[in-house]
């Protein structure tokens, strides 16, 4: 796939998403999760910081913490990407002071349209509280991020300012 793609289904159900690579998987998300797909640029480092967090993302004046989350799932922190994205994900509500986080990709994001009858649960996909549910469309295997639980894992970081 490549470009803005549509997937079988009923075009009234469709929801606008992206496919974000990271290192073992593709996330799903929804295009309204996504605040923008910025360009890398270097992290600033944060003393004291979990192993899953990278750091902080400067972005439109304000530093973002990034979530690396093949770390957070217990997989490797790899370094970023420079043909990568930084996917700036919009807040949940888990708390005001946490307006967004952002999650480094290892590729460029794809837009699709994804109907809900695309959609079939992977029950032997990734399972991890950071994970929403793995899934398949067609032949893809996905996985949907649990971006409350992202946010609640930094919150409880006590690294909020």
């Amino acid at each position: 796939m490549s470009g803005d793609e549509t997937l079988p289904a009923d075009p009234a159900d469709n929801i606008a998403c992206l496919l974000v690579p990271v290192l073992g998987a593709t996330l799903l998300i929804p295009s309204v999760t996504v605040a923008e797909m910025a360009p890398m640029q270097p992290v600033q480092s944060v003393p004291n910081s979990p192993q899953w967090m990278l750091g902080k993302y400067e972005w439109r004046n304000a530093y973002v913490p990034v979530v690396v989350f093949e770390a957070i799932n217990g997989g490797k922190l790899t370094p970023l990407n420079p043909q990568g994205r930084m996917a700036v994900l919009n807040n949940t509500g888990v708390d005001s002071r946490l307006p967004f986080i952002a999650i480094p990709t290892q590729g460029i994001p794809r837009m699709v349209r994804i109907g809900e009858a695309d959609i079939v649960e992977n029950t032997l996909g990734m399972k991890s509280p950071f994970v929403d549910m793995a899934v398949k469309v067609g032949m893809e295997e996905l996985v949907i991020p649990n971006v409350t639980a992202l946010e609640q894992a930094y919150v409880d970081t006590g690294l909020l300012d």
